[in-house]
């Protein structure tokens, strides 16, 4: 049975692959290739993908990914499609859909709005929630650094905070929007921003939301 994790993984695979090695994507620096490396080395190097967290590691997966990167494109694809090993905790189908639904969903998007005929994907309401469910947990992960208050709200009214604080502004999106803003890609993201106009403005020049 799909989940909505597979689902992502597979459509990312396919975005990576039609966009080819060089195009560039949201994530600053990197290119399709640079994302995939990265995508791979999350999975089946535990031992270095802990420096995105931890700075005592980061020189290490900083090497480790480069040379996952420097694989022939084709085989990055190819891993990404197959999905983790059997060792890997992503491997179990639960966990896969715990951890990788957002990972993929965000690194999907950040393939897709860098290109500059991108247009809007229809999400079906269901995945929708899904998006909104791990928002709601991830939120104030998300927001501790923002700056001023943040709130974080859908069309329908439902609201998490990402951050306590004044003023407080109250960005309004669609879940996948509000999923994009929260991780750093405001730019890019189709949201509305209410609030004091100064601290909307020192929103918007931040670079602390996101992990």
């Amino acid at each position: 049975m799909s989940t909505h994790a597979k689902r992502e993984r597979l459509l990312l695979a396919d975005l990576l692959e039609a966009a080819g090695p060089e195009a560039p994507t949201l994530c600053e620096g990197w290119t399709a290739r640079d994302l995939a490396a990265h995508v791979v080395v999350r999975e089946r190097r535990p031992d270095a993908a802990g420096g995105s967290f931890v700075k005592q590691l980061s020189s290490r997966l900083e090497r480790v990914q480069g040379e996952f990167a420097e694989k022939p494109y084709e085989e990055l694809i190819q891993l990404i499609r197959t999905g983790p090993p059997r060792f890997s905790p992503f491997s179990l189908k639960q966990l896969d859909e715990a951890a990788n639904v957002v990972e993929f969903y965000v690194h999907t998007e950040d393939v897709r709005r860098a290109q500059p005929d991108w247009s809007p994907r229809e999400l079906d309401p269901v995945f929708s929630d899904v998006l909104w469910s791990r928002l709601e947990r991830m939120a104030r992960v998300m927001g501790r650094k923002a700056p001023v208050g943040l709130v974080l709200r859908r069309p329908d009214g439902q609201t998490a905070v990402a951050h306590r604080g004044t003023p407080v502004v109250t960005v309004t999106g669609e879940p996948s929007e509000l999923l994009m803003y929260a991780f750093g890609r405001q730019e890019a993201a189709n949201v509305e921003l209410e609030g004091d106009k100064a601290a909307i403005a020192t929103l918007s020049e931040t670079k602390q939301l996101g992990l």
